[in-house]
């Protein structure tokens, strides 16, 4: 850890402005706050642990974590708590009681469960009502990077208590990106980032799919799917450079073009009975922006036809 965060106020107090107690509470102990626990152990931050179920923390306290009896006790003990649950809703059940409430004041909250950008604008409304001070937030690698130079994490909120717990919260490992003071940029980013992953990960399922009918191992086709994978880069960077500016250049592969490739997907996929309703999908918003007078656009001319649609609908 920087030798900074040693500058600390007394433990188990809030601390002071830009001296922060060098010790945190972990609320939430799922393998997300399990690997976020033992990396601030490994780190040497005095960490305290809670967690609704009894028996998770069984080898962080083996590793000098304390186990706190209630939730109130946990975040008592640290300038700073953390809080990983599943989602805002689980979050508010702990944090919103009153006896946590009441000694969260004056303390710190990063709240790094994943929920969408509203509710993270709602519990920031919440915690300055309290007397709490509140930072959002957003893991955007899995579990094993935890602690490791791979772990990616988002921050939004003040942007002078984001520096203030810094030095703790960088045992974390990876890199800590603090993307403005708008609270609910961390989530905002979360969400939109997820929508790329988890449409990959179903065109990637239903592509083996795919491919078994016609007798291609998933092995076979691996290899394959890692080159259309590393085509996407370059992709994502020229293609945001055009959506920015409004250019959208269909030069080399028009949307008429990739609206046929996308009906073959679907022609195939439905002779083999496999459903191909994502793939009807991302045709029809194909379809639907060359029917607008963009055929020679590009594809992601379809993200400024969705954003109006969306525009129309509010």
């Amino acid at each position: 850890m920087p030798s900074h965060a040693n500058q600390a106020g007394r433990p188990g107090h809030p601390g002071r402005p830009g001296h922060p107690d060098p010790s945190v509470t972990v609320l939430g102990l799922g393998p997300m706050g399990r690997a976020l626990a033992g990396a601030f152990l490994a780190a040497g931050v005095r960490t305290t642990v809670w967690n609704r179920t009894p028996g998770r923390d069984g080898e962080l306290v083996a590793r000098g974590a304390v186990s706190a009896p209630s939730a109130a006790e946990a975040v008592a003990a640290s300038g700073l708590t953390v809080v990983c649950v599943v989602d805002y809703d689980a979050a508010d059940a702990i944090l919103r009681r009153a006896e946590v409430a009441t000694a969260l004041k004056g303390r710190t909250v990063v709240n790094l469960s994943a929920d969408v950008p509203d509710r993270a604008r709602e519990s920031a409304e919440w915690a300055a009502g309290h007397g709490v001070r509140y930072l959002d937030g957003a893991i955007m690698t899995p579990t094993p990077t935890i602690g490791t130079p791979a772990a990616v994490f988002l921050h939004s909120g003040p942007a002078a208590l984001y520096e203030e717990h810094r030095p703790v919260l960088d045992a974390l490992g990876g890199t800590h990106t603090h993307l403005g003071e708008e609270v609910g940029r961390a989530a905002a980013y979360d969400i939109a980032l997820l929508d790329i992953f988890w449409t990959a990960m179903a065109g990637y399922a239903h592509a083996l799919a795919v491919a078994r009918a016609e007798g291609i191992g998933a092995r076979e086709l691996a290899p394959f799917a890692r080159g259309i994978g590393a085509i996407l880069p370059g992709q994502f960077e020229e293609t945001a450079r055009e959506a920015d500016a409004g250019t959208f250049s269909g030069e080399g592969n028009p949307l008429t073009s990739a609206v046929s490739t996308m009906e073959h997907v679907v022609r195939v996929s439905e002779a083999h009975g496999i459903d191909a309703g994502v793939m009807r999908a991302a045709e029809g918003m194909a379809r639907r922006t060359v029917g607008l007078g963009h055929g020679t656009d590009g594809f992601v001319r379809i993200a400024e036809v969705l954003g109006r649609t969306g525009a129309r609908g509010r």
